[in-house]
This record gives structure tokens, sequence and C-alpha cells, in this order.
């Protein structure tokens, strides 16, 4: 049988490092031929994009992308190294997910950091003293520009019954668990727990351990990725 050749292998690029610093991913924005809205949501909307790779190429790439605000996540870690998790149904995957506390940035104006005590308090009844980056990571850059950054919070205390969040909708009645950290982190590796932030975050805050807390990012740590303000 005769073989027919494939396509050209294209050979790994050595990494010389960006402008001479560290590993970094590289801002390249390819500016849009043409932007319509293939779909309007309620959260995000479904934009639809042509763009070329380089000003001269001929040819016109199509790409349907998911417009997403961004949105904060918290590990929450007390002073017995457990973190706190909440317990969500997630419709399209049908599953409850053991999750971090986390939210859209939807309130204008709110900081990124003021945005996580929200949510911490919200979804988890808790305050904090202390607030570093974990992690900042896209979900799907594929298909959506939803940036995601990740908080450690410690200095943990109650919020007081009479000053709780009403959760609702999807929200309502969700378990609250506090877990060993270790335990935690072995169950992502076994594949048991799959949330993202929650992947991310505790893995981030795993590689931490051992290390100075000077190697984490203040709380108000420039976010080079975060999704742009419509």
């Amino acid at each position: 049988m005769t073989r027919r050749p494939g396509p050209p292998v294209t050979a790994p690029v050595p990494y010389t490092g960006h402008d001479g610093g560290p590993v970094a991913d590289v801002p390249a924005p390819r500016p849009a031929v043409r932007t319509e809205t293939a779909f309007s949501g309620a959260v995000w909307d479904v934009t639809r994009e042509s763009f070329r790779m380089a000003p001269d190429d001929p040819e016109v790439l199509v790409r349907e992308l998911i417009r997403h605000p961004g949105a904060v996540a918290v590990v929450a870690l007390d002073g017995q190294d457990r973190v706190r998790l909440i317990r969500q149904y997630r419709h399209p995957v049908g599953e409850e997910l053991w999750e971090i506390p986390a939210g859209l940035l939807d309130v204008p104006g709110e900081s990124l950091v003021d945005a996580a005590r929200r949510e911490l308090a919200e979804e988890a009844d808790l305050r904090a003293e202390r607030w570093e980056v974990l992690a900042d990571f896209y979900t799907t850059p594929g298909s959506s520009s939803e940036g995601i950054r990740v908080f450690l919070a410690r200095g943990l205390s109650e919020v007081p019954a009479a000053e709780r969040h009403e959760r609702t909708g999807e929200e309502a009645g969700m378990p609250l668990a506090w877990v060993p950290l270790e335990e935690a982190v072995q169950a992502v590796l076994a594949g048991r727990l799959r949330n993202p932030s929650l992947v991310v975050g505790l893995l981030a805050l795993a590689a931490h351990r051992g290390r100075d807390d000077a190697a984490l990012r203040p709380a108000d740590a420039p976010w080079r990725g975060r999704p742009p303000v419509a």
C-alpha cells in the first residue's frame, strides 16, 4: 500500500524567553475584521469574529466565542489546615460538584479582592483578614474569554447568623464542609474533584507549601489576563 505524505511537521521552537524574561504567555491580539453577536444571553453573549493571523494573510478565520465578564474564586484555609468547600449543582454536567467559593465580576467598580470578599461571605459564610493571590487562569481559552483569579484567604471568622446572605436558586441549600487540605488535594489527583477553580486553587496552594509566604503575590497584584471590561 502506498502511503500518502502527511502534512509537514513543524519543529519545536527552542525557548529563549520573551523579551529576555522568564517563560510567560505572550500578548498578541489579532484585530477583528468583522464582529457580530451570534447569541445574546442573560449572563454572557456568544460573539462571531473574523480575523487574520497576519495582516497580509489572505485567509480569514472565523471563530465563535463566549464573551465573559470574568470571575474570582477563594481557597479559604483555616488554622487547622482545612479548606472550606461548597457543593453546588451544575446543570450542564448534571452533577453536584464540590467547589471553592467563586463568583462573577459583575458589580461595576468593584475591585477583585472586594469581589472575592463578597463571594466568600455570600457562599461560605466567612470573612478573612489576610488575602493573597494563588493563581490566574483561563477556563476555556479556545472558546471563551473567561479568566479567573484564585485568592488565598486566611485569618477566617464566621459571618454572624443575622448578617448572612440568603442563598437562592442553584445556591439554595448548598452543603458546606471543612476538608483537610491534604485530603482535598488527593481527591483532585484521584479524579474525584473536578471543578476547575478548585483544582487550580488547591494544586497552587500545595505547590506553595514549604515556601516563604513572600512567594505569594499580594491581593492587588496586576492581572494581565483579566477579561476586558465591556
